[in-house]
């Protein structure tokens, strides 16, 4: 469930892409009646509606999301919180400036965030951030620790890189997909991967 409830602006922002690219006129005319306030000149084309309008959609969802939370006492995840403030500014500047550059970033920039996060943790303060997250439920030799945390560096690295590839390298219908994909089935792949290599090494708890 926590799942599906990070991913929503995610699917929701494809799913509104994919509608808009089949409606250009009416994405048009919603991007002119709901939010000319937040674009530069306070009129699209309908070549940029549907980009626009999923990611002003996008905005609206990750400001529920956070508020949500908040409002029912949550705890808001860092990632969650480094997420939203990244959508914020890239999605603010794609409605802004009316450029499809901003948002197609946006990805790149999260996962290189987390690259950061890791990194730094792992390296300057010595610290693996997926022991402390996980170190409680699962049992695993020191050094196989450290090699998640660097599988993950290089994971969120290449991602990094491969998302700026798709962007600026296919149509944005392309680059829709592959952002999609990558949260949906690349990341569970990478995952599962992880798990059945890492069940091996697990230890069993003491008697």
């Amino acid at each position: 469930m926590k799942f599906l409830f990070d991913m929503f602006p995610v699917v929701l922002f494809f799913v509104t892409f994919k509608w808009g690219e089949r409606n250009p006129a009416t994405a048009q005319s919603l991007v002119s009646d709901y939010f000319s306030s937040v674009v530069s000149g306070g009129v699209t084309s309908a070549e940029l509606a549907p980009i626009l309008l999923a990611t002003a959609l996008t905005l609206v969802a990750s400001i529920c999301q956070i508020g949500y939370l908040v409002v029912r006492r949550k705890k808001v995840d860092a990632m969650l919180w480094i997420s939203f403030i990244i959508i914020m500014v890239f999605g603010g500047a794609t409605l802004y400036f009316q450029s499809e550059a901003f948002i197609k970033w946006k990805p790149t920039v999260l996962y290189w965030c987390y690259f950061g996060a890791f990194a730094l943790a792992q390296l300057v303060f010595k610290k693996n951030l997926i022991q402390m997250a996980m170190g409680e439920q699962i049992k695993l030799p020191e050094q196989i620790w450290t090699r998640l945390s660097y599988a993950w560096m290089l994971f969120f690295l290449l991602m990094g890189f491969i998302n700026l590839y798709v962007a600026f390298n296919f149509s944005t219908d392309t680059w829709a997909n592959f952002k999609l994909l990558a949260v949906v089935a690349i990341m569970p792949a990478f995952i599962i991967i992880q798990s059945l290599f890492l069940a091996k090494y697990m230890e069993e708890p003491a008697q």
